[in-house]
């Protein structure tokens, strides 16, 4: 008798253990209270520099805030979410959506940051860096069930080498993970 909190089986890639509903980037607090942290820093810096040397007004303080501001917006991460069906990368504004399971192309972005830039059949693009994935096999797992309907449908025709590519990263490192986890690395 099957009960209702049973996995389902799959037969290759990785695995989360137990059903996955909608999987988040477990990350992201901690990478947002970091680029909060560094732009609290910077800005007590220039502060008290400016306090020290006699120099501080309210207008140079404004300046030095609008520069903090600056850099927790370039520092402040994304948000990625996924589920049966769909990936979503969240900025500050602006919330991006693809169906995985109608994925047309999958283009990787070498560069200083590496990215990962999904379009579905319906034009939705998200760009999303694969460390993410990497770190965090719920995600990975949604999405590659995605990408193996779209594969099954015939609809994915650009991009497949960088996934198998990206799944076999993702396997090593999570059986990695495992093995030091249960000491037997």
């Amino acid at each position: 008798m099957k009960r209702h909190d049973d996995a389902p089986t799959r037969p290759m890639g990785s695995h989360p253990a137990g059903p996955v509903g909608v999987a988040y980037d477990r990350d992201w607090r901690a990478d947002a209270r970091t680029a909060l942290r560094y732009a609290g820093v910077l800005l007590g810096l220039l502060l008290s520099v400016d306090w020290a040397a006699g120099s501080l007004t309210s207008w140079r303080g404004a300046v030095w805030g609008v520069l903090a501001l600056l850099l927790l917006l370039v520092l402040f991460p994304v948000r990625v979410s996924a589920g049966t069906g769909w990936l979503a990368v969240r900025r500050l504004l602006v919330t991006r959506r693809v169906r995985t399971d109608l994925l047309v192309a999958v283009r990787p972005l070498d560069g200083v940051a590496q990215r990962l830039i999904l379009r579905d059949a319906l034009g939705n693009r998200v760009e999303i860096d694969p460390e993410v994935l990497i770190r965090n096999p719920n995600l990975w797992y949604l999405l590659d069930e995605g990408v193996r309907a779209s594969e099954a449908a015939g609809i994915l025709l650009c991009g497949t080498t960088a996934l198998h590519r990206l799944a076999r990263r993702v396997d090593s490192d999570t059986a990695l993970s495992v093995f030091r986890a249960s000491g037997m690395e």
